[in-house]
């Protein structure tokens, strides 16, 4: 089962960045993405490296999930990237180009010999053949793995898809994803939208991802929060809906029944699992 944290928005920036990392403890992100790799350049690694152990030393901001995105362990900085995770702790790791359940295993084995055997993955899906396994590297690694993201710049690149208006033709490609991690009870993360400054069309593409089933999205600036947390986050009519299934099968007459009329519509037991579970998420 999907853990009950929210992952509306998922806010990643370059770890080299110190006015950024400076500037998270006054943003309303649920998860901040540390970027050691496509952000930062090669002769910044090591600085970037350097300037995460410092950031997670002073104290990372309370109540955010902390993810760290290495370079591939078959790079030059997989290696040092996992020395600075197993100093910082954070809550997951993310690897980047997952292609099958054993490039997941061995991040895993090595964070287990540092002794963060408690730090979960995450795995950027964003070749063809990560699209074709994932179902696969799910089941391998579930409950651990945490979250399936979708890296749509590299797919588009791997598979000569051009950039286009919308995201239509990729729309089996994505739902192939989320179908993969629902099935393990992984989050399915939404692409990042690459024009950070038309947030209309930002606003329409997060419609479009919770509509697919996503969780939320990967962003990759903060004036992307804001909608991503409205359009992943349950609405108040949701919120409102939940409670009225909840008290109608806590009625005395409900008791025994598998499923109640509410409202003229036929509301089963699966639908009172539902509601609990999205209340669970707005209290915590």
């Amino acid at each position: 089962m999907t853990d009950a944290r929210f992952r509306r928005s998922m806010l990643c920036l370059p770890a080299s960045n110190a006015k950024a990392l400076a500037k998270l403890a006054i943003l309303e992100c649920d998860a901040t993405i540390y970027d050691l790799e496509d952000a930062v350049a090669p002769d910044m690694k090591a600085a970037a490296r350097e300037a995460l152990i410092g950031h997670f030393a002073a104290g990372a901001k309370a109540g955010v999930e902390h993810i760290i995105r290495i370079n591939a362990l078959t790079s030059p900085w997989g290696e040092a990237d996992l020395e600075a995770v197993a100093q910082c702790r954070p809550d997951a790791v993310l690897v980047p180009k997952v292609e099958s359940a054993a490039d997941l295993s061995e991040v895993a084995a090595r964070l287990d010999k540092a002794g963060v055997n408690g730090t979960r993955l995450m795995a950027m899906i964003e070749t063809p053949k990560g699209v074709l396994n994932a179902a696969a590297i799910a089941e391998a690694h579930a409950p651990r793995l945490a979250a399936l993201i979708v890296g749509l710049n590299d797919l588009r690149k791997e598979t000569k898809v051009p950039r286009g208006p919308d995201r239509r033709v990729l729309v089996p490609w994505l739902m192939q994803v989320v179908l993969a991690a629902r099935a393990y009870g992984v989050s399915p993360i939404d692409a990042v939208s690459n024009d950070f400054r038309d947030l209309s069309a930002f606003d329409a593409e997060c419609a479009e991802g919770r509509a697919m089933g996503f969780d939320g999205k990967m962003l990759i600036h903060p004036a992307q929060i804001e909608p991503a947390n409205r359009r992943f986050g349950p609405s108040e009519e949701e919120i409102a809906a939940a409670r009225k299934i909840v008290a109608a099968f806590d009625a005395p007459e409900a008791q025994g029944q598998g499923a109640i009329n509410i409202d003229g519509e036929m509301v089963e037991r699966l639908h009172l699992e539902e509601a609990r579970k999205l209340l669970a998420r707005v209290s915590s």
